[in-house]
């Protein structure tokens, strides 16, 4: 592995979906996420997380330094005690190894950061109840992002449909089609903040800058390999990334962010945008403090 990133980052996600349901709420049957009071589309952070996640697995196929420590049909304890294993400790002796070697708990940490991609980058809780010997540690990552959230407000939509899928034969023997019910929002525009830290990248996990060009490389194609019938056109239209000169950053993270803006063209008719190219999408880099540039991917 290389060293790790000498500069903060903050960054700025776009991403749009028409006719799909970009992150359903299982507490409202499965229906896109709103926020009842301003009406906005919410996209979660561990909806995106997974998105990256899987894209890195999809172009890495496990190679080495780039496994998925979350992933699906693998559980926290397998990976754990690889960790273990690749330092000749178990749970029954590694208390023992402690009191010889102090610094044990920051090589299984190391270890685990070494080898597993997404703890590099967004980290990790290792620790588990179910068995409580098996440690591997906490990690807080570097690369953090907040829940997106639409530009405008979103209206979700009932689509009800009719299916062939019988699911039983005594269903069968009583009808040839039964109703089912989609929920899509025909078009929104959302936006996601995100952050990187430099200094925890150094400090805890070893984040380096080919792990940060694969980072950007997965957000801009997260949704490329996920089209599905339920998500719809899905895709990631700009990525807007603010680098600082310095490990602890120049100026406030909400100073870049407000620089980047966000407005409808023709908002006069009162139609409702239908396209990315309803939008307009502008940076300040005039207001942007020195040691601070920006550049725009997408």
């Amino acid at each position: 592995m290389s060293d790790p990133i000498k500069n903060r980052y903050e960054f700025v996600i776009l991403f749009d979906v028409e006719n799909g349901n970009p992150n359903g709420d299982p507490d409202a049957g499965n229906m896109p996420r709103v926020d009842p009071e301003t009406g906005l589309g919410i996209v979660t952070d561990v909806c995106l997380k997974r998105k990256i996640r899987n894209y890195v697995e999809t172009v890495k196929e496990d190679a080495a330094g780039y496994r998925i420590y979350v992933k699906d049909g693998v559980p926290l304890n397998r990976s754990d005690t690889e960790a273990y294993k690749a330092l000749d400790v178990d749970e029954k002796t590694i208390k023992e190894k402690k009191k010889s070697d102090p610094d044990l708990d920051r090589k299984v940490r190391d270890w685990m950061c070494a080898n597993f991609y997404d703890i590099r980058t967004f980290g990790a809780v290792m620790t588990t109840f179910v068995k409580a010997a098996l440690n591997c540690g906490q990690v807080r990552g570097p690369v953090q992002l907040g829940f997106a959230r639409s530009v405008e407000p979103i209206v979700p939509q009932e689509v009800t449909i009719t299916r062939v899928a019988i699911t039983t034969e005594a269903d069968a023997e009583k009808k040839g089609t039964e109703m089912g019910r989609k929920y899509i929002v025909p078009y929104g525009l959302y936006r996601c903040e995100g952050y990187i830290s430099a200094n925890l990248a150094r400090k805890t996990t070893g984040f380096s800058e080919e792990d940060l060009s694969l980072l950007w490389e997965a957000i801009l194609n997260m949704f490329e390999n996920d089209h599905s019938a339920a998500r719809g056109k899905m895709a990631v239209r700009e990525l807007i990334v603010f680098k600082h000169d310095s490990e602890l950053g120049c100026a406030s993270a909400w100073k870049l962010f407000d620089t980047v803006r966000i407005v409808r063209r023709d908002s006069e008719n009162g139609t409702p945008a239908r396209s990315y190219q309803d939008y307009q999408v502008d940076v300040d880099e005039s207001a942007l403090p020195a040691g601070v540039t920006c550049v725009r991917m997408g």
